[in-house]
């Protein structure tokens, strides 16, 4: 039978270690870092959530340039009527699809003939990155040193973090565009909504980390 272990030079007794302690602590450690992980993720997204605007912005002041981040049917008209009213010299349509040419434009807003003749550029990037890439690219093409920038609401925060990373010298000018949505019912009363804005919040948050992991711009 084996009795309690003593300490070889001085005789005295040695409790062993409860089985499972190191395996406790552990477990209520990872369990506080869970929890305080997602109480943080909680808090930002109400934060993210709670600061997008609910109205639309009127812009007074003017730009050398305005770019619209394609997606929703109003922003490219919000976008013209921005330049007709002279509040940018030219504006680049980036993220057009195929379709989405001088043609249809004109097609849609006969009204603006002028300006989409003569004022209006395209690039067919294909997400909120290469939209900033291409941005950059025309805005230095064009020596632009300030710009609108014209999305949804709930791209926009997105969308400034990326085109601000790629051209840190260069104004922004915020012009968010409300959903019809958005502007009849809070966010938390749909579930769509509230599904769309933390899917936007979560590509928020890895944009954020790449560009911090990746502070060059390319």
């Amino acid at each position: 039978m084996v009795g309690p272990k003593t300490d070889g030079e001085t005789g005295a007794t040695v409790s062993p270690s409860p089985p499972g302690r190191l395996a406790r602590r552990i477990g209520w450690a990872t369990l506080a870092l869970a929890v305080g992980a997602g109480a943080a993720l909680a808090l930002g997204f109400l934060w993210f959530a709670e600061r997008l605007p609910a109205n639309e912005v009127k812009v007074v002041d003017r730009a050398d340039g305005i770019v619209v981040l394609t997606g929703g049917a109003s922003r490219i008209t919000d976008a013209i009527e921005l330049l007709a009213a002279q509040r940018g010299r030219r504006l680049l349509i980036s993220g057009a699809n195929p379709a989405t040419n001088r043609a249809e434009i004109l097609r849609l807003n006969p009204e603006f003939e002028r300006e989409v003749r003569c004022c209006i550029d395209f690039d067919r990037s294909l997400n909120t990155l290469g939209n900033a890439i291409e941005t950059r690219r025309w805005a230095q093409a064009q020596g632009f040193r300030s710009l609108i920038v014209v999305t949804s609401s709930y791209h926009m925060p997105r969308a400034m973090a990326e085109i601000a990373h790629q051209l840190p010298g260069v104004a922004l000018v915020a012009f968010p565009v409300v959903t019809d949505k958005l502007k009849a019912e809070p966010w938390w009363s749909s579930g769509a909504t509230t599904r769309l804005l933390l899917s936007e919040y979560f590509k928020y948050l890895f944009a954020q980390i790449r560009m911090r992991v990746h502070p060059a711009v390319g």
